[in-house]
């Protein structure tokens, strides 16, 4: 079992931009040396919180400052860009990298995302997601002349060629016959699931849903596999989940009490995007209230493993068990509010926390 990161990322709106962003290359270079086998970072628009507009560029900036982890989009937005440019990007990535590119796309699930771009309605966006990414691996297959007509996108390009002078060939990635394509999850199972299944994707259940719906997922994808012929294989899951390791279980029941603090504030946030109507039509209300009323603490009991090492390697077993063991346990990042809070528990998921749920999966698995 591999240890990833991912992060959304998600800060308090008020840091600066540039702090976050230094924090942000800070959790990877961290990870990285830390031995972590992936790290993905997510892509928003149109929100102070979530400030990473391209993935790829910022990971650009990774590339010569780690050694070993690869690198992920989590994820690329396909409705909100057009698909020769995702592909072209993509495969640059890749080269520049040198194969260590995991390209995650998706639908987009922020609804103020959706409404910049023009695609609010989610069915929509997933049919617009599904034809991009089927044009993009068309353009890694083949080079000029071309000439797709979708029911979201036409593109041809099949006059202006000279294969000669390289004119009509397009930017190819270097891992073929291309980077492994991941695809998030959060609902229990569905049709994104089945999706997975039939392309042999990467399955990435999220870190902000219960464990019911991973189970959920699982089982649809299972279905798929078995209906298909193939082997079901969770060696190629992604379980996210945001864990905190401290000194002890009563510092970390502490901060997950705090009904403003940075946990609390990111599943206040994470509800909250959701029912921003609802939201409007509350007066000026507390963290608390708001707590309450988006069900914070509920989702930080589903979502959250938190605890001293001994208890959280305790937690951990128990998901490996109820699960079955996975392929890779994926830990979500957090605000640096309190920077060697976040920076210790990454060392300690990794050095004291890891050792002991693989030798356990490994049992599990025998």
């Amino acid at each position: 079992m591999n240890l990833g990161f991912f992060t959304m990322p998600l800060h308090r709106p008020e840091k600066p931009w540039a702090r976050a962003l230094a924090e942000d290359r800070e959790a990877i270079i961290l990870a990285d040396r830390l031995g972590y086998s992936e790290a993905w970072v997510g892509e928003h628009f149109s929100t102070k919180a979530e400030q990473i507009p391209s993935p790829l560029m910022f990971l650009a900036s990774l590339v010569d400052a780690t050694e070993h982890i690869r690198l992920g989009t989590g994820v690329v937005n396909l409705p909100h860009h057009h698909p020769v440019v995702v592909a072209a990007e993509a495969a640059l990535f890749d080269q520049l990298s040198g194969g260590r590119l995991l390209l995650g796309v998706g639908p987009g699930g922020l609804m103020s995302d959706g409404e910049l771009f023009g695609h609010q309605d989610m069915v929509e966006r997933y049919g617009i997601a599904m034809e991009s990414l089927d044009i993009i691996l068309q353009i890694w297959r083949q080079d000029a002349p071309l000439n797709i007509q979708g029911q979201h996108w036409n593109i041809a390009m099949e006059r202006e060629i000279w294969p000669h002078a390289g004119v009509g060939c397009f930017p190819k990635p270097l891992q073929q016959p291309h980077p492994p394509i991941a695809m998030a999850m959060i609902g229990p199972g569905g049709p994104t699931s089945e999706f997975i299944a039939e392309r042999d994707y990467i399955p990435i259940s999220a870190n902000f849903v219960p464990v019911e719906n991973i189970e959920g997922q699982q089982r649809v994808y299972a279905e798929a596999c078995t209906r298909l012929g193939k082997p079901v294989d969770f060696g190629v899951w992604r379980v996210c989940r945001s864990i905190l390791v401290t000194d002890s279980d009563s510092r970390a029941e502490e901060l997950c009490q705090d009904p403003d603090g940075g946990l609390a504030f990111y599943f206040r946030y994470l509800r909250g995007v959701r029912r921003i109507a609802e939201l409007r039509e509350l007066e000026n209300p507390s963290p608390t209230e708001l707590n309450e009323f988006l069900e914070v603490q509920q989702a930080m009991d589903e979502c959250v493993i938190s605890g001293s090492v001994n208890t959280v390697t305790d937690r951990l077993i128990a998901l490996v068990d109820r699960l079955g063991p996975f392929g890779t346990l994926v830990a979500a990042g957090h605000d640096w509010e309190e920077t060697d809070l976040w920076q210790t528990s990454m060392r300690l998921l990794a050095t004291d926390v890891m050792p002991v749920v693989r030798q356990h999966a490994g049992t599990v698995c025998a």
